[in-house]
């Protein structure tokens, strides 16, 4: 190596902003699964979703998830409407801006 392969600039890769989809999981009906909208948080792992189905349900953050997947307003999620209480649900995915724009041209999200 050289003085001047030294002081060459080494020039860095842009990151790629083009993420590929490999595999999106959709909501399963059997499993009364829906894909709904963060509106706002709450506070307390508590939010407001704007559900699919037309419904605006509290939504909760169960503590699998608390620590590793970070929700923010805006987001899309599956959500599980609670059995007993229908303005309720439980958030149990999240997904990323690659597989939200999948869902859009797939006809998945509405509006």
């Amino acid at each position: 190596m050289t003085l001047a392969d030294l002081k060459k600039p080494t020039s860095k890769a842009a990151p790629s902003t083009e993420e590929t989809v490999t595999r999106v999981r959709t909501p399963r009906r059997e499993n009364n699964e829906i894909l709904a909208t963060v509106e706002s948080l709450l506070g307390a792992n508590r939010l407001r979703l704007r559900c699919m189905d037309g419904v605006v349900r509290m939504g909760r953050i169960p503590g699998s998830m608390k620590k590793k997947t970070w929700i923010r307003e805006g987001d899309v999620v599956i959500a599980v409407p609670w059995e007993f209480q229908n303005e309720k649900a439980d958030v149990i995915w999240k997904y990323t801006r690659p597989q939200v724009d999948w869902l859009e041209r797939k006809g998945y999200l509405k509006g």
